[in-house]
């Protein structure tokens, strides 16, 4: 089931290392040593709920704006859950096909299957089950548009992005970026069993949100991605190139997300909110882009202030999507 497209050891003198590493996954922990408490975390951990949590803020504004007013409780409720389980089985099904991967890279080191705490089997075993059952819970609990959508964002992620794409080509979390863009689709679907522009142009200011995102972060840990062979972009490109597409993605960006208004789905309030943090985003993409212009390296690059500040925009922008309809 594990693709490897690149070769995912160090050239000179890492062959040693990934074999003794490889070597420790899945027994560095003997059944014995293995709490139970430890162990139920260690399962949660496979779900990577912080990445889930980003998941859920695209999710449950757009069920407002869906509803134009505040949407069913139950159904935000089995939306979120149902959500969280299909999300947490696409990255544990992630973590079941990167294992060889993350046991070299400092990042994810400590993650479940490097540590042993859970057993590739069982991480495989349960991420097929999170995605059964959360399609099933959402055909049959909120509708099977929204089931579909769910079941293809977590193959997407599975195949396409980490199969395919993630240790192929640079634009890995570009097209693979889709997967997370497939929230707002569903968190509209979810209300109205259909779609419609509004969740659309959503979805793009997701898609191009996530490379500028993404990005910073891999040039923060190029040599972790370098180190196994997946062609990030930071890896194979000058931070010059990296952040003059760092900049081109978030003019795109902020663009997309202004689309609304015009289009009648949003007043006053939401444009004002989109506005203010689409500038502020675009005052740091550039402040990134000249200390790169100047070669400016290590920590005085502060490539981690626009990753910070992206998940601070998403929030805000999408906290504007859910309180926009009740100024309107």
């Amino acid at each position: 089931m594990c693709v490897t497209a690149v070769e995912s050891r160090p050239a000179d003198g890492g062959t040693a290392h990934a074999v003794k590493a490889m070597g420790e996954i899945g027994t560095s922990q003997s059944p014995t040593h293995r709490p139970f408490g430890a162990r139920v975390k260690a399962f949660v951990a496979l779900t990577k709920p912080r990445i889930i949590e980003l998941l859920l803020i695209t999710t449950v504004p757009v069920m407002f704006l869906a509803e134009q007013g505040v949407p069913d409780l139950r159904l935000v409720l089995v939306t979120c859950f149902a959500g969280y389980l299909s999300a947490g089985g696409a990255n544990a099904l992630n973590m079941y096909i990167d294992r060889d991967i993350d046991a070299l890279m400092d990042r994810t080191s400590q993650r479940p299957l490097v540590t042993g705490m859970v057993s590739p089997r069982e991480c495989l075993a349960f991420g097929i089950t999170l995605g059964i059952v959360s399609t099933l819970l959402f055909g049959l609990a909120v509708n099977w548009l929204s089931a579909w959508l769910a079941l293809g964002a977590l193959l997407f992620y599975v195949v396409v992005y980490t199969m395919i794409l993630k240790r192929r080509t640079s634009q890995n979390i570009v097209w693979g970026g889709i997967a997370g863009c497939m929230p707002v689709l569903i968190g509209w679907s979810a209300v109205t069993n259909s779609l419609s522009y509004a969740p659309l142009i959503l979805f793009l200011v997701i898609f191009f949100w996530t490379p500028p995102h993404y990005w910073p972060l891999s040039m923060k840990v190029k040599d972790d991605y370098a180190r196994v062979g997946v062609p990030m972009l930071p890896v194979i490109a000058s931070n010059k190139v990296v952040a003059r597409q760092i900049v081109l993605y978030s003019w795109v960006m902020v663009g997309a997300s202004l689309l609304l208004t015009p289009l009648g789905y949003t007043g006053w309030f939401y444009t004002l909110v989109a506005l203010a943090a689409g500038g502020w985003w675009l005052w740091e993409a550039h402040a990134l882009q000249n200390r790169a212009k100047a070669e400016v390296t290590g920590a005085k690059l502060r490539e981690m202030r626009l990753f910070h500040w992206s998940i601070t925009y998403v929030s805000l922008v999408f906290v504007a999507v859910a309180v926009d309809p009740f100024l309107r």
